[in-house]
């Protein structure tokens, strides 16, 4: 593998004193994680272990002087649904939530509870926020991208593969954020000269349906839109694109790690640890509305060679060279 190094800081929490982050109070706080994946997917403990380490390095030991209770929702809106009332009635000082699919039932029962968002889409545009600089209310986060962002996923499949005049774009028709995204990419589709077609799915049996429904036409590809349906179903989805040779792009390294083609998106696993400088500062008395909500400074691309080759792509050498990250 060959990666670029970068840099990114930490929500802020490096330019407040030592002094006042070791400052512990008295009784043990509570924070909710509401995680609408499956708890078994390695890529997820990877995020709540980095959101863990540094929510320890600034003071907060699970089981010491904080509770943190969890709750994972498998992609099932009915689960998570109920979840989020449960954590609720809990009544933690703060709630750690991913993905609108979590995101939207936690915003229906409560107004008061403050949230810290993360792996959310253009806030604004999807009526979550009402600014970045003064998110509003008891809401506040990192986003992953605005809108306009996924239509660079669209640049990036034409460039490993030119021949494709077909995209579908499978999303989760049920998250709000997503129909933005799916309106970017085909605001930028004409510039590419390819055809887009929305695939919707909500669980693994729509998302086979979907697929092989689209494959039956030559010279399509895919662009895999970021939600617990198709992240918790990538294996059914990268094995479905090898076997109908559709090229495919994502949104996050974790699925060009496991045999997808190729991403463009940001480092999850640095989303969560600055959620856990914010999940911090409201800790410790700040309030959501106070706190701007975050955009990425760093995006990364990210090319498989293997995948290529099988899809009998011949990469050209200085795509390579541009890709922060390839997988031989």
């Amino acid at each position: 593998m060959r990666r670029r190094a970068f840099i990114t800081l930490l929500g802020g929490a490096a330019a407040r004193p030592l002094a006042a982050r070791a400052q512990q109070p008295d009784r043990i706080r509570r924070i909710g994680v509401l995680n609408p994946f499956a708890e078994n997917d390695p890529e997820v403990q990877a995020n709540i272990t980095a959101f863990r380490q540094v929510l320890q390095k600034l003071g907060w030991t699970d089981g010491r002087n904080v509770r943190i209770d969890y709750r994972w929702g498998g992609a099932d809106p009915g689960r998570i649904h109920a979840q989020a009332k449960e954590l609720v009635g809990l009544n933690p000082d703060v709630i750690l939530v991913s993905s609108a699919l979590a995101l939207q039932p936690l915003m229906h029962e409560t107004r008061s509870i403050p949230i810290v968002f993360t792996q959310i889409a253009d806030p604004i545009g999807a009526g979550l926020v009402a600014s970045l600089a003064r998110p509003g209310g008891n809401i506040t986060g990192f986003t992953v991208a605005e809108f306009s962002t996924f239509g660079k996923l669209l640049e990036v499949l034409k460039e490993v593969a030119p021949h494709v005049t077909r995209v579908a774009v499978v999303l989760n028709p049920d998250q709000i954020p997503q129909t933005g995204m799916l309106r970017a990419i085909e605001a930028a589709a004409p510039s590419f000269r390819v055809q887009v077609t929305a695939a919707g799915a909500r669980d693994a049996t729509e998302l086979e349906r979907a697929i092989d429904q689209f494959a039956r036409v030559p010279n399509g590809g895919l662009i895999v839109l970021p939600n617990p349906v198709t992240d918790g179903n990538r294996g059914l989805i990268i094995a479905m694109a090898a076997r109908h040779r559709l090229p495919a792009a994502y949104a996050f390294r974790h699925s060009v790690a496991d045999g997808g083609l190729v991403s463009y998106g940001i480092d999850l696993a640095d989303q969560f640890r600055q959620a856990a400088s914010y999940v911090d500062r409201i800790l410790r008395g700040e309030k959501p509305t106070d706190l701007p909500v975050q955009q990425p400074t760093k995006y990364e691309t990210v090319l498989n060679l293997k995948t290529a080759k099988g899809l009998g792509l011949d990469v050209p050498w200085i795509l390579q060279q541009r890709a922060d990250e390839v997988i031989e």
